[in-house]
């Protein structure tokens, strides 16, 4: 099995950005919705979803902005590490560690390896 590279940058880690907003709007923005819709008579279910849309989305974009404010100023998401590559490589270690028990058998590479074994013996019956 190839390792899988990773890239080491400077600045917000925007994948982590996203998954918080995603969840925070869910945790957050659902109840507010829920609330607010108890003050309006909302008859059909179009208008129900319009409502959800028209609610959720300003709140969805005021959760990505605190999230992504909050990143920039803490440096959060990056898995808590020091800035030290010395931390980042005992951490890789370990990961490196773990992929050894699957290729002892335990998932995925042993069908991998055997699926490149049957062209050879097609070739040999040839």
């Amino acid at each position: 099995m190839q390792p899988v590279e990773r890239a080491e940058y400077e600045g917000v880690d925007y994948a982590w950005v996203m998954q918080t907003t995603f969840v925070v709007t869910i945790l957050v923005g659902a109840p507010v919705v829920a609330l607010l819709s108890t003050l309006v008579t909302l008859e059909t279910w179009g208008a129900r979803a319009a409502f959800a849309v028209r609610v959720g989305a300003p709140i969805w974009f005021v959760t990505a902005v605190a999230v992504a404010l909050y990143a920039r100023r803490s440096d959060a998401g990056d898995g808590g590490s020091d800035g030290d590559a010395t931390g980042k490589a005992e951490r890789d270690g370990d990961a490196t560690a773990g992929d050894g028990d699957a290729a002892a058998g335990d998932g995925e590479p042993e069908a991998a390896d055997s699926a490149t074994d049957r062209p050879d013996e097609a070739e040999k019956d040839d």
